[in-house]
Formats: structure tokens, sequence, C-alpha cells
């Protein structure tokens, strides 16, 4: 019986994601809580399975046992399936030694095996820390009726935000023209995702010649993608127009989990034909104390809650305790708020305690992260 797939998809999980400070302190970045339910990586995991997308490797790097046991074998987003599942792909020792991925398209390179033994006619690269619900098929479509060689997923961003992404120009049929990653002076404000369809032959042409190239940094934006342009190869753009964020900073992972308190949030996280899956989740249910006050508040499977909370995301098996008060805040999963204490406009980190009559953060200035 042939493995053989039309596509496969291999998501980039190794980030340390050191701009997210003490949050991905012991944790890789695609597996911070998000939420109160889910990790990070849960919507490319969801996408993959909405998709009908069932063999998935995830690379993995920086701190992964977390992340490895919470994906284990891909049965909570259904993708535990006999012809396929969800492969965790770590570095590992060469010829030449162990040593890191040395970068994005590096990783790929280093996987190539692994995609040679399902023989698959398309590759989609993900990364495992963005947040978003899109059909892939849809971009897998466009690849295949364009004869493209690598199609990217691009949207629009303000021109004042162009800046910090890969950039490109198109003309009239979508083909990309001109490619620029985080140019100073960007000509347009059409970025890429870091999401790529690519002709599996053409693939694993173009990370062997990348491979060679000794002043590379073998990075798809900054190496892979202009060297595919420059030689002429077919690269087209597929134009998404719905939500997607990458929750690189404090800033921006405050910021998205606050709009996802929304009476109508920007993803719709119980979608029947798109559902936002993660790993079952053992806890009992929450438990809301007699003397609690609570408004508009996500609160997660077993956080119990005694005190106030306000607009605050409070998440699986977090404790707040009578006399207590937090407002506009994120408390991951298993920390505690103790009596008396008041947290405001701050992200408490995983199985943090914040003591009895403490008082934590500010309703001005920056977001606190106290862990």
């Amino acid at each position: 019986m042939s493995n053989r797939k039309e596509c496969i998809a291999m998501i980039l999980a190794g980030g340390q994601g050191s701009r997210l400070l003490a949050l991905t302190k012991q944790i890789a970045k695609p597996a911070v809580s998000f939420g109160g339910k889910y990790r990070i990586i849960d919507f490319s995991l969801s996408n993959c399975a909405n998709s009908g997308i069932t063999t998935v490797g995830v690379l993995t790097q920086y701190r992964p046992y977390l992340l490895n046991n919470y994906i284990g074998n891909g049965a909570s987003w259904d993708l535990d399936v006999s012809a396929g599942g969800v492969f965790i792909l770590p570095p590992y020792a060469t010829e030449a030694g162990g040593q890191w991925y040395a970068g994005t398209a590096d990783a790929i390179y280093q996987n190539q095996d692994f995609i040679d033994g399902f023989d698959p006619e398309y590759v989609l690269i993900l990364s495992g820390d963005h947040l978003y619900s899109m059909d892939y098929r849809e971009m897998l479509r466009t690849h295949v009726e364009k004869g493209a060689d690598l199609t990217i997923s691009v949207m629009r961003v303000p021109m004042e935000e162009a800046s910090r992404f890969g950039i490109m120009s198109v003309n009239e049929d979508g083909r990309i023209v001109r490619f620029a990653e985080k140019p100073a002076q960007p000509e347009s404000n059409l970025a890429s995702m870091g999401i790529y369809v690519f002709s599996a032959a053409v693939l694993k042409r173009v990370l062997k010649e990348d491979s060679k190239n000794t002043s590379s940094d073998h990075d798809f934006g900054k190496n892979v993608i202009p060297a595919m342009l420059a030689a002429g190869y077919g690269l087209y753009s597929y134009e998404f127009d719905g939500y997607w964020r990458d929750v690189g900073t404090i800033q921006t992972y405050y910021d998205t989990s606050m709009e996802f308190l929304a009476e109508e949030p920007p993803i719709d996280l119980s979608s029947k034909t798109a559902p936002i899956m993660s790993h079952e989740n053992p806890d009992p249910a929450q438990f809301i104390g007699p003397q609690a006050r609570l408004s508009n508040c996500v609160v997660a499977n077993g956080a119990q809650v005694f005190g106030r909370a306000e607009r605050s995301i409070i998440g699986s098996a977090a404790f707040v305790a009578e006399g207590a008060e937090v407002k506009d805040s994120i408390l991951l999963p298993g920390c505690s708020v103790k009596h008396g204490a008041r947290v405001l406009r701050t992200i408490v980190g995983e199985g943090a305690v914040v003591e009895a009559g403490a008082s934590v953060g500010s309703l001005d200035g920056e977001i606190t992260v106290y862990a």
C-alpha cells in the first residue's frame, strides 16, 4: 500500500520567541497558551485538519518537551490517521555532527527524507506561531491553476507597517515580480504571511542549491525566495482577506488576546465547519464561587474564581482567591492570584503565584509580565 500523498504540511515550530520574554523561558513560542483553552500551534494544526491535510511534520527545536507532549499522536485534531498523522521532527545528528537548524529553509532541507517518504506533489510550509483560520485547499487550487513553482499567501497591511514584513510586487496575473525582506522603503503593502505551497520537486531542488551556498542564512525569506525569483521560477501570490496575527511580541500577544473577548471574536472558535481544536483538557469544569464577580471574561476548565475579574482571560486550572481583583489581564494555566492581590493589565505566566496583598501592573503604560 502506497503512502503517497498529494500534499503534506511541514510546520516550523522551533521558535524561541525571545520577544515574548518570560512567556517562552521554559517553552517554545508555538506552545504558549492562548485564549484560556488553546496553545498557539492549535491554529495551524486545526487548519490542516480542516483542510483535509492529514500528514503533518512538526519541526521542533527550542525546549520541545511540552510541545511534543501536547501534540502527541495528533488525535485531538483528528490527525491520527493510519496512512499519515502528525510526526515530531527535532534536529538530529548527521555526519557533520549534531546541530540546531540553521534557518527555516535548512529545517526543511534536513527533513527531506521525511518528505520523500510520502512522495507528495506539493508541500505546504507553515509557521506554528500564527493565529488565523484558513482553508489551505483554496491556496493549493490557486497554485495548481497557475502552474506555479511556489505560491506565497499574502495579505495587505498598513503601509506604515510594511517594513516589518517580506513585501512583494505582483503583476495583473498575481505573479510575483519583486520581493524584498523587511524593506526600509517598501514599494507595496502586500506582505508575506510565511505560508508557502511548493511543488515538491522544485522545493527539493532549490533547497539542495541553497544548502551549498556558504554565504546563505538558509532562510526562505532572506535567501530562497529571492534566489528563486532571480532564477526565473514561477512565483505567485494568494491573497488572504481573513484575520491573521503574528503574536511575536508581548504587546501583540496581549492585544490579540483581548480581541477575542469581543462579543463577536475575530475567529469563530466554535465553527461547525472549521473549528479550532485543542488537546483534550482533563481538568474538571470551572468553579465560580458565591462571592465571585465576573464581567466580560473567558474562564477555562479547571479554573476556580472566588474574587473579581473584569475583561480578562482566566486559563485552565488558574485560581483567583476571594478578595482578589483581576482586570484587563491574562492568567495563564495553573497560576494563582491570592487573597487581596490586585492584577491590572498583566500577563501572569504559567504556574506563577501572585502573593496575598500584592499589587501587580497598572492600567496605564506598558503591559506587565509576571512569571
